[in-house]
């Protein structure tokens, strides 16, 4: 399955069914009256988020997305039977954009979680509802309403733990490789990786997802390189692991590059906790690695980890840092939503 995070999409809801004219005209009833009923409610259009979804492939080969109609008003006072709701399934994670991008309308963040993005047109009247003392025998009935329509953007952010973010063949891909199941693309060239990759890593007991971008390259966050495509899927993660490699004549400027490209391109990735690591240093010798290390430590300002993918040297002291980060921002997480719901069992009145 190709991996698709962005589409365009038409969306139009059901029309409202005409409102019915209609007379009874039983026999031994004088004076039959109207009886036309109304005209059913069209369909909205939802999106809903679905479980097991991870991409927007589907939406490459359907970008046309249209609700029925309600069901037109009868005589005997039959009203039109109303359209049901047209449920667009997407991935969590999806973000929900205008025809300009300039504007988010939904953000799909939780399974089951439902949006109504074009509400369905209401049902005419039948001449029934237009009988009054002075108009006994009325002939107008309404047509329907017409349905909502639009253009608009799914984008869909990846739902992560933690993200890694580094220069291209900083040896992520090998990362994620290591310590998940995940099988990524690895090779020796750069931007190996073209899509975005997940993996659910195990660590002192606990379950976390760390998602694997296309690198970086000076420039990204003004569309160089894949790296602004896809710095989105990491706005959600809790931390970042921001892999230096070890064996680059300009480590201490790739470095920065990155740093500057997660600060340019704003939402908040530049002030995220991170960890940061060597990666590599199987290729060094001790002297060099430890050597390599204090600079970064010295130009960076925190903790440096010495990582070997290959021998996987460090990647425990690694997971273990990353986790801490991702416990911190899970009960901030849930801090924030008891503050603005209550604990579980107390309704605010």
């Amino acid at each position: 399955m190709k991996f698709l995070d962005e589409a365009k999409v038409y969306l139009k809801s059901g029309d409202g069914g005409g409102g019915c004219s209609s007379f009874r005209r039983e026999k031994y009833i004088e004076f039959g009256g109207p009886n036309g009923g109304d005209g059913g409610r069209g369909g909205d259009v939802i999106v809903e988020g679905a479980h097991g979804l991870n991409t927007l492939i589907d939406f490459r080969y359907a970008q046309h997305f249209k609700a029925k109609r309600g069901d037109h008003g009868r005589g005997s006072d039959m009203f039109g039977a109303a359209a049901k709701p047209l449920i667009i399934k997407v991935p969590v994670g999806t973000v929900v954009l205008d025809e300009e991008k300039e504007q988010v309308i939904a953000d799909i963040t939780e399974e089951g979680q439902q949006v109504i993005l074009c509400k369905g047109g209401d049902g005419g009247f039948g001449n029934a509802r237009y009988k009054t003392s002075t108009n006994r025998a009325p002939r107008r009935s309404d047509p329907g309403w017409p349905g909502e329509e639009l253009w608009i953007w799914l984008r869909l952010k990846l739902i992560a733990d933690a993200g890694l973010v580094g220069m291209p063949n900083a040896g992520k891909s090998t990362f994620l490789s290591v310590v998940s199941r995940a099988k990524p693309k690895i090779a020796d060239y750069p931007f190996t990786t073209i899509h975005p990759n997940l993996g659910v890593v195990y660590s002192r007991g606990e379950e976390f997802v760390i998602a694997d971008v296309p690198g970086l390259i000076e420039g990204a966050s003004e569309g160089h390189g894949l790296g602004t495509r896809f710095l989105g899927h990491v706005e959600r993660c809790g931390a970042l692991l921001h892999l230096v490699d070890g064996t680059s004549d300009d480590y201490l400027n790739d470095y920065k590059v990155i740093r500057g490209e997660l600060a340019a391109y704003g939402q908040g990735l530049d002030t995220k906790p991170s960890v940061l690591a060597l990666n590599k240093s199987d290729a060094l010798t001790d002297e060099i690695a430890e050597e390599r290390r204090a600079a970064l430590a010295e130009l960076s300002g925190q903790k440096v980890h010495l990582l070997s993918g290959i021998s996987q040297d460090g990647v425990k002291e690694v997971l273990a840092s990353m986790l801490d980060h991702i416990l911190d921002a899970r009960e901030e997480e849930v801090k924030e939503i008891e503050a603005e719901e209550g604990p579980q069992g107390y309704s605010p009145i």
